[in-house]
């Protein structure tokens, strides 16, 4: 791009936006209180004027990539298109850079204005932005995932510093895990760095939800998103500075400015699906696995099973000594043992309080074969590291504590916020996937104004979920959301690599791209043998397993080229004939 040019179009944008009246509405924050503009928390369902910029700028970026590939656009009709990559653990992590990979061999990648994640592609998101030049630099963003990692040391460095702070976490020992062990790198840049930056790269959306409010709180609550500029929930439109997430707020003042959170944190609480009791159903032991069996004092004990499985699964990847592999495999069956032993007799005829002091005392003694395990280790290095790690590990397990920060909306005072928020002085943000597993809720309406959704589904479970959830979702908060035919839910077993589901009027138009598919397996059962094999939580990937991911999804991206491309000149389009009603 010339950049002697740059400037010019960034106004004729920006004076064809006025004359349609679109920047107008996008910088109007005199919603609700007047004074909001003066104060921290931003209340408002327009963009804020940073991201406004930002997407002005990015704008010149997509104007160019759709005229290089012939399609025909003006500056005052370029259409608003978003990558949402789901969620699903190392798959969508690995699964979003190969997509994005073969988008830009194509000539797409730029045609981008947003880019959304959800759990897993957060984690590929937050990498990739590590680099302000991703968008040209795909080859290293590839090479990345097959990385040396990073060594237990610097892991257990981070978390030394984080467990000094307040809102110490569990969701903090998933994000170094994660961190090291799958992205292959420690991230301790802030993601509010990135809002002076030029818009090479569509700009990020990441999501969340609040814990509280999704389990007992109106949909008003449940979906937070978090921008470069700015952090909070999308539908009930009340939002803070991202440097500030985590400040002390009090009445809608801010008390206490505390150090931003950097980007290892924030891709932990992004991607904690852990956090939430359901996952602990996808293990439960066969004498446990029969009706009334699993109440909430089993799903506690379960619980802490799990996560301690898992954190050693992660831990393991960190490692190359033998005899530290060795002694962590000693502890996995010694868990598993304990876990799987059929104890079904002994909990026979017992009541409710008698039932929840068993597992409680089950769940202690899982904890102190943890603790005695650590202690029987020979001096050393690893002893060393592990004791710290178990010191650190286990009071969170049971205090069950995730995705903790100061709440900005603490006793806030002007408008209706939901108990679950108003009167709690944290925070507990946690994976969004465990609502909608696609970061459908912030593109949905007219604050982005979306013309197009690609959407390559990672997802596990279900196919279709993602977008059935997301249109009860827009029904709710009443925001168009284009129709999906029953008849295509019957698919779900053994998809097409590529569905369009077309918008009418205010409707976007959703290109849904599944991981496995007819294109890539011959039946149903090779479809379910492949989305077992590459499950959600499990070791991390094998370099093999890394480049059979890569090569998959770069072939489903380009197989359906031609129809992205036919997609987003119907988008130019529309958004042509968007601007033409505007005027009459």
């Amino acid at each position: 791009m010339q950049t002697g040019n740059a400037g010019l179009l960034v106004l004729l944008i920006r004076l064809c936006l006025l004359t349609s009246g679109t920047l107008t509405k996008a910088v109007d924050n005199t919603e609700g209180n007047e004074a909001a503009s003066e104060k921290l928390i931003r209340h408002s369902h327009s963009l804020c004027a940073g991201e406004q910029e930002y997407v002005d700028r990015r704008k010149i970026v997509v104007l160019e990539s759709l005229n290089s590939l012939g399609i025909n656009c003006t500056a005052d009709s370029i259409p608003h298109i978003a990558l949402l990559a789901s969620g699903g653990g190392q798959r969508a992590a690995v699964g979003l850079v190969g997509f994005l990979y073969q988008m830009e061999k194509e000539g797409l990648l730029d045609t981008l204005l947003y880019l959304g994640g959800v759990s897993g592609s957060t984690w590929s998101m937050s990498s990739l932005y590590s680099d302000p030049q991703w968008s040209n630099n795909m080859d290293r963003a590839v090479s990345r995932l097959s990385g040396p990692g990073v060594e237990l040391e610097q892991v257990l460095a981070w978390l030394g510093d984080r467990a000094k702070e307040e809102h110490f976490s569990l969701a903090d020992i998933w994000a170094v895990l994660t961190s090291a062990v799958i992205m292959k790198q420690m991230d301790l840049r802030h993601l509010s760095n990135e809002a002076s930056r030029n818009a090479t790269n569509p700009y990020p959306i990441y999501s969340a939800i609040e814990k509280k409010c999704f389990s007992d709180g109106p949909i008003e609550g449940k979906w937070f998103e978090v921008s470069p500029h700015e952090a909070g929930f999308t539908e009930m439109g009340l939002f803070v500075e991202t440097s500030l997430l985590g400040s002390k707020f009090q009445s809608g003042e801010l008390l206490e400015v505390t150090p931003e959170m950097d980007m290892v944190r924030l891709q932990g609480i992004l991607g904690c699906a852990l956090a939430h009791e359901e996952v602990i159903r996808e293990f439960i032991p066969p004498w446990l696995n029969v009706p009334g069996q699993v109440d909430s004092a089993a799903e506690e004990y379960l619980r802490i099973y799990r996560t301690i499985d898992k954190l050693v699964v992660l831990t393991r990847s960190t490692i190359n000594d033998p005899t530290a592999l060795s002694e962590l495999n000693k502890l996995q069956k010694t868990l598993t043992d304990k876990v799987t032993l059929n104890e079904s007799a002994l909990l026979e005829s017992k009541s409710l309080e008698e039932r929840k002091s068993i597992f409680q005392q089950w769940s202690l003694e899982l904890l102190a074969a943890v603790e005695t395990w650590s202690q029987s280790l020979e001096d050393g290095a690893f002893k060393t590291h592990v004791s710290l790690l178990t010191k650190q590990v286990l009071p969170l397990i049971l205090k069950w504590e995730w995705g903790t920060t100061k709440n900005f909306l603490y006793q806030y005072q002007g408008l209706t916020i939901p108990p679950c928020l108003q009167s709690k002085e944290k925070l507990h943000l946690v994976d969004a996937g465990l609502l909608i597993n696609v970061a459908y809720p912030p593109f949905l309406g007219d604050k982005r104004d979306i013309d197009l959704m690609i959407a390559p589904e990672f997802s596990a479970g279900n196919m279709f979920e993602t977008l059935t959830l997301a249109r009860d979702y827009a029904t709710e908060v009443r925001k168009p959301f284009p129709e999906i035919d029953n008849k295509i839910l019957e698919e779900r077993d053994w998809p097409k690599d590529c569905y369009v589901f077309e918008g009418k009027e205010k409707e976007p138009t959703i290109i849904y791209m599944p991981l496995f598919n007819r294109q890539n397996c011959k039946d149903a059962e090779e479809f379910k043998a492949r989305m077992e094999e590459f499950s959600t939580f499990q070791y991390a990937f094998s370099q093999e397993k890394i480049e059979f991911m890569l090569e998959t999804v770069k072939a489903n991206m380009k197989n359906n080229k031609d129809t992205l491309v036919r997609e987003i000149n119907k988008a130019a389009l529309r958004r042509q004939n968007k601007r033409k009603s505007l005027q009459h």
